[in-house]
């Protein structure tokens, strides 16, 4: 039996295509139009890309709400200004340059004012010293020109004499990509698009598809900030996510209109076709994609919210296009889409047994256990490094040499030791007067006696003497291990036991809090994602076991891909390709984003590649042959989907932002061996072992199925 609809124009999808076909000018202009409304919208009611990444209910959150409340405005975020004069910090040449560069940085927006060079912190051998300035918001909420004006003030103070540098992460100071990630895996894109297609008519629709979906999904993401927190990496997130599906799912329906025309079907019938079979494959796969990224919800982490959302919406959005405006484009086309063919590039055999995906899926059949013992042990190897994951937040000692953030923590850990570059922060209420001013002092002598605490500053109290600040160096740096444990000592040591409300904060303490929520949150969300993505794959295919399979081969293309990023966040080889020389953490939220759009995103492939490997079986019930069949029909145009989504995704490794390197590239990974060693070794291998099995279904749900969709012709 066919599993193609007897009639295709009698499903949704069908329906939806010939009417996108037939008024193909109305659905041009209503996308065109909804990419100028929704780029108007955002410039003038969408909101800043701001986020705080404290974690609810944490004691770190509750000292920087404490700090915000009880002094002044002022907030946890800091910009350092750092001086070094072999002649003496405290010169009057050294303190003159300071002085001066303090007073015009207090008059700039963002930036608490009233300190002098008097206020520094001095190295031992007193050539090193420090100020740092607390700014009045968050450092996403703090102008660019800001940012801009307080380099320029360090590079007046370097003329005056003194060597001096100004770092911080607010706009204006950090390092911008050279070169746009985005545009790098476009243009791969449409290279891949072009060898594939062999015409650049039908090259240039996926991109054109994503291009106007993401146009909107951008527009809807700046009023989205505005209506809920949402980090400035969040329209990165969605653009690689935006671009990557949207090119892929209309090659998707393409190649089937394209293997429609070429039976003899007119345009308007081939459009239908693609829709109801190529089309509903895609529904389901954006859908698994959208509900993955929507379980980031169940971490409980409002900064996560706004990426979960920002992506989703593109996804959404892209998979509309592919659904309503694709088919009007093919109506735009129609056969002229063979047309302006490419040199060189021949055409796609008709005969499906003829392909080398034909030849290499019988190969594999021959030798089901060893294939699936020698792809096994090559994803554990890949997979090895994960086991060398240090979860924290890279700071400036992982940037690149040479940047301002570097050199201040160098010159910062050469003058004071590494514990001076992530300082904590004990915050005291002291509504008591003299009586806890007494108690604050003896937990100051208290932590001074700590091993591995450097110096202890004395407590600072806020002008009503309600609440007072005590900063503690610890030996050790922000990322060691042994900082770590001091945060914890000190929580259930002394700070507990002084008899005052003392809650400690920090870079440091900070990443300690949203480690143990990650950890506690992550078998919810894991066990969430797979749950909802199993119980879509059994609607698709009506086969529990062809959807454990499913989920289990994501898992496994998901573990080599966390290993290769441990890989590169050693700081090897590895990581040096990519601008990564020094061994850093991965901060708890990459692998977390990277599971939600990997196991949605494998599942593409997925779909795809069983959709066919059942509409074959259904036809002639030899399950083998559906196998081999399957795999033929889908090897091209699964080969050149992963080639695009992992062009995209590997240019964020041009991102200086180390987070998107590390994403970049697991999930350019994770597609990469989901694509060859997952679907062109595993699954044939694994479909050959599990023989007619793999189908089975319980007779509850054999009656309830329908007739599933084949995503592709044979190529």
């Amino acid at each position: 039996m066919d599993t193609t609809p007897d009639h295709p124009d009698r499903t949704p999808l069908g329906r939806l295509g010939r009417l996108a076909f037939r008024r193909r000018r109305t659905v041009l202009a209503a996308w065109l139009v909804a990419v100028v409304v929704a780029t108007l919208a955002a410039a003038n009611l969408g909101g800043d890309f701001a986020v705080g990444y404290d974690t609810p209910g944490s004691e770190s959150q509750a000292a920087t709400q404490t700090i915000e409340r009880e002094f002044g405005g002022r907030t946890a975020a800091e910009v350092e200004v750092v001086w070094h004069d072999g002649a003496g910090a405290v010169t009057p040449r050294s303190t003159a340059a300071i002085d001066r560069l303090l007073a015009d940085a207090s008059r700039l927006e963002g930036v608490a004012p009233g300190l002098t060079a008097k206020d520094a912190e001095v190295s031992a051998d007193g050539t090193t010293a420090v100020v740092r300035l607390p700014l009045t918001r968050g450092e996403d909420h703090v102008p660019e020109e800001t940012g801009t004006a307080l380099v320029a003030l360090g590079e007046r103070a370097e003329r005056d004499g003194v060597e001096t540098i100004v770092a911080g992460s607010i706009a204006g100071m950090t390092e911008e990509a050279a070169m746009s990630a985005e545009l790098v895996g476009f243009a791969v894109a449409a290279v891949v698009l072009l060898l594939t297609f062999g015409s650049a008519v039908a090259a240039g629709l996926p991109l054109l598809v994503a291009l106007v979906g993401v146009g909107v999904a951008l527009g809807l993401g700046g009023l989205l900030a505005a209506l809920i927190d949402t980090p400035d990496w969040a329209v990165q997130m969605a653009l690689m996510l935006g671009i990557g599906v949207g090119i892929d799912y209309a090659l998707i329906i393409i190649t089937r209109y394209r293997a429609a025309a070429a039976a003899g079907r007119d345009p308007e019938s081939a459009t239908v076709e693609a829709m109801s079979t190529a089309g509903r494959s895609v529904l389901v796969a954006g859908g698994t994609v959208v509900v993955s990224l929507l379980g980031l919800f169940l971490m409980g982490l409002p900064y996560l919210y706004g990426v979960a959302l920002a992506s989703s919406l593109a996804v959404l959005v892209v998979l509309a296009a592919s659904l309503t405006l694709l088919p009007a484009l093919l109506g735009f086309a129609g056969r002229r889409i063979e047309r302006l063919r490419v040199p060189g590039v021949r055409p796609a055999r008709t005969d499906p047994d003829t392909v080398p995906g034909a030849r290499w899926a019988r190969r594999i059949q021959r030798r089901p256990v060893v294939s699936t013992v020698l792809a096994l042990a090559l994803l554990a190897l890949l997979a090895a490094p994960a086991t060398t994951l240090r979860f924290g937040f890279p700071d400036a000692g992982n940037e690149a040499s040479g940047t301002a953030p570097r050199q201040a923590y160098d010159r910062l850990t050469a003058g004071f030791g590494p514990g001076q570059n992530g300082p904590l922060v004990a915050v005291a209420a002291t509504p008591g007067g003299p009586a806890d001013s007494a108690a604050l002092d003896r937990l100051a002598a208290e932590v001074r006696t700590d091993r591995d605490v450097a110096s202890v500053s004395a407590p600072q109290p806020n002008p009503a003497g309600t609440a007072a600040l005590l900063q503690i160096v610890p030996r050790s740096s922000p990322q060691d291990a042994r900082t770590s444990d001091l945060v914890e000592r000190l929580r259930d040591g002394p700070l507990r036991s002084t008899g005052l409300q003392v809650a400690l904060g920090g870079r440091t303490a900070a990443t300690v809090d949203q480690g143990a929520a990650t950890a506690s949150r992550l078998p919810l969300f894991v066990g969430g994602v797979v749950l909802i993505s199993f119980v879509l794959l059994i609607a698709a295919f009506r086969a529990p076991v062809v959807a454990l399979k499913a989920g289990a081969m994501n898992l496994l293309s998901i573990a080599a891909a966390f290993g290769v990023v441990g890989l590169v966040a050693q700081g090897g080889w590895a990581g040096q390709l990519i601008g990564i020389d020094t061994s850093l953490p991965v901060p708890p939220f990459i692998p977390v984003i990277m599971f939600a759009a990997l196991f949605g995103l494998s599942m593409d492939y997925e779909v795809f590649l069983m959709s066919a490997i059942r509409e074959r079986f259904a036809r002639h019930g030899d399950a083998r042959a559906a196998v081999v069949e399957g795999v033929a029909r889908t090897a091209r145009v699964i080969t050149a989907a992963a080639a695009i989504m992992v062009a995209v995704f590997a240019a964020f490794a041009l991102s200086p932002e180390v987070f998107l390197k590390l994403m970049g590239v697991g999930l350019a990974t994770a597609v990469l061996v989901d694509a060859t060693v997952v679907r062109v070794v595993l699954v044939p291998a694994v479909m050959q072992l599990l023989g007619e099995r793999a189908w089975w279904a319980p007779r509850w749900l054999r009656g309830a199925a329908t007739r599933p969709s084949a995503p592709v012709a044979a190529d």
